[in-house]
């Protein structure tokens, strides 16, 4: 039946768990004359009487008290859609969907979901990875809430704002034979160029800013093999079949256990990390409290 004032049934609960006008008035902060005139309007959509004075208290009729459980399953649904959309307003509860590249999932990734779990347990998190220009088609067509992205990247729909620096190194096996292993100095293109190579697969940006930065240096890489995925270019690479340009975090714990031989760029070459968001979408709480974390990254 539409049209229903939920504030009425309400109202007639109070008065009847009360026995009276005056004690659901003052619980439901209004007048007495505002509650009669919400349960004679009640009375009237039905068409029956709801009500009855029995003496100085106020007692459900037949049809009232056939109405009474009804009342009481609609005003606890109600309490339960107000908190659930407390949890909503507060980052407790929904979902956020983020995409990003296979790296930033390995490398930077873990840390964020963990402490944003930690703080909105009923947070549910979906990641897709992929290449930048794919996640941000994603984010536009509102399939993704927001993404971490390789940049540079632009689009009009977009807002994109740089949120971590991550630094590019040489790696190559803890014993190369090469002649790379022998020393600590910063490498330049000409000389990285001469050994096969082992890259990140054509059509993503990472493998365009390091291609910009060999052919800045008036070199051409030889790659041996391409591939999308940082840990499949790590196993290659200690396994002695080339050399690769990785970001320094995806090797950090590593070189101290033996496993590769790490030098600095020259010139040095960095990747930017982005956030992206739709200009156009009003975020909720989840997604904040995830867009939040992703601008701590450089503090992280």
């Amino acid at each position: 039946m539409r049209g229903i004032n939920l504030d009425q049934l309400l109202t007639f609960a109070m008065v009847v768990e009360h026995g009276g006008f005056t004690e659901a008035a003052s619980r439901l902060g209004l007048t007495q004359p505002a509650v009669s005139m919400q349960i004679r309007n009640l009375e009237d959509r039905f068409g029956v009487r709801l009500i009855e004075r029995v003496g100085k208290r106020a007692l459900a009729t037949a049809a009232g008290r056939d109405l009474l459980p009804f009342v009481h399953r609609l005003r606890d649904e109600a309490d339960a859609a107000v908190a659930h959309m407390m949890r909503h307003r507060a980052g407790e509860f929904g979902r956020v969907r983020i995409g990003t590249g296979a790296t930033a999932c390995i490398y930077r990734l873990p840390a964020i979901l963990t402490t944003l779990r930690a703080a909105h347990p009923g947070l549910e998190i979906i990641v897709v990875t992929g290449n930048t220009p794919d996640i941000l088609d994603a984010v536009e067509a509102g399939s993704l809430d927001l993404a971490l992205v390789t940049l540079p990247a632009a689009r009009p729909s977009l807002s994109i704002e740089p949120v971590c620096v991550e630094h590019l190194v040489a790696v190559a096996p803890h014993k190369s034979g090469d002649g790379m292993s022998s020393n600590d100095d910063p490498i330049r293109p000409a000389d990285l160029a001469a050994a096969p190579m082992i890259l990140y697969e054509r059509g993503g940006t990472m493998r365009a800013v390091i291609d910009a930065w060999f052919v800045a240096g008036g070199s051409q890489p030889r790659p041996a093999m391409e591939m999308g995925n940082v840990e499949a270019i790590k196993n290659l690479v200690a396994a002695g079949l080339g050399r690769s340009i990785l970001p320094s975090v995806t090797v950090a714990g590593e070189v101290d256990r033996g496993r590769f031989h790490v030098r600095p760029l020259s010139p040095p070459l960095t990747r930017s990390l982005g956030l992206a968001l739709r200009r156009d979408k009003t975020p909720d709480a989840g997604v904040r409290a995830m867009a939040a974390a992703l601008r701590r990254l450089d503090r992280a």
